[in-house]
């Protein structure tokens, strides 16, 4: 072997690869910097959210927590993996602008556990569905989507119609998100079962889909950024 061969220098990245320690050491090294840097500006900024008190800012007071029917569509959205193929989150750009509407604001998911955010649109980003097609549009989409949406990939999702919300279960819910920091009042808990007696799945998340992107009312050329 010659000696050229045996001064040859070893990159760091190669001497990380073969030595596992040094590899896990380096990994928990980066992750930590990354955590720090989205982490400790929490800790300063004055709101992570946008400024729902500022008087020119009336319209960011119109978020509000879920209604119990609305969480229920929005806790079936979740299980059927809805999330997987649909964002809500509209980017600053102005071709997401044109195609879906106002860009989307922090206020708009502080009720949100977890956010469905999100960057895979397999379809449509939803974040400003509601209000856009009818309740019966939804419901026959759900069904069979390509009864309205000829290209459409989206699996049917017929036994929503059949499927019953239980009642004791949402008051439950509700109670839960509440210890989360929701601001759910008592009267809101105990009357969450009435709210969805005799409401199916299908009821559900057609009232969930109806409620995205209606809260606030964007009015054209407005920036909330500060």
């Amino acid at each position: 072997m010659s000696k050229q061969k045996l001064n040859k220098r070893v990159p760091l990245q190669e001497k990380l690869e073969k030595n596992v320690f040094a590899l896990v050491l380096a990994i928990a090294m980066i992750v930590s910097v990354g955590g720090i840097v989205e982490i400790v500006p929490l800790f300063y900024l004055k709101t992570t959210f946008e400024d729902i008190n500022h008087p020119e800012f009336e319209e960011l007071k119109g978020v509000r927590p879920y209604t119990a029917l609305e969480l229920a569509g929005r806790d079936i959205y979740q299980r059927e993996g809805c999330y997987l193929c649909h964002s809500q989150m509209i980017r600053p750009f102005r071709d997401e602008k044109d195609r879906y509407g106002h860009y989307s604001l922090a206020v708009e998911s502080k009720y949100d556990h977890p956010f469905q955010w999100g960057s895979k649109r397999t379809g449509p980003d939803l974040a400003r569905v509601g209000g856009k097609y009818s309740d019966a549009w939804h419901r026959q989409h759900l069904r069979a989507p390509r009864s309205v949406v000829p290209e459409s990939v989206m699996p049917n999702y017929v036994w929503l119609d059949g499927a019953h919300i239980d009642g004791v279960g949402m008051e439950k819910r509700v109670k839960a998100m509440r210890v989360l920091g929701v601001p759910y009042s008592d009267e809101d808990i105990k009357g969450a079962a009435a709210s969805v007696e005799g409401k199916t799945e299908m009821d559900a998340m057609v009232a969930y889909l109806q409620m995205l992107g209606t809260m606030i009312k964007f009015e054209p050329g407005r920036d909330y950024r500060d």
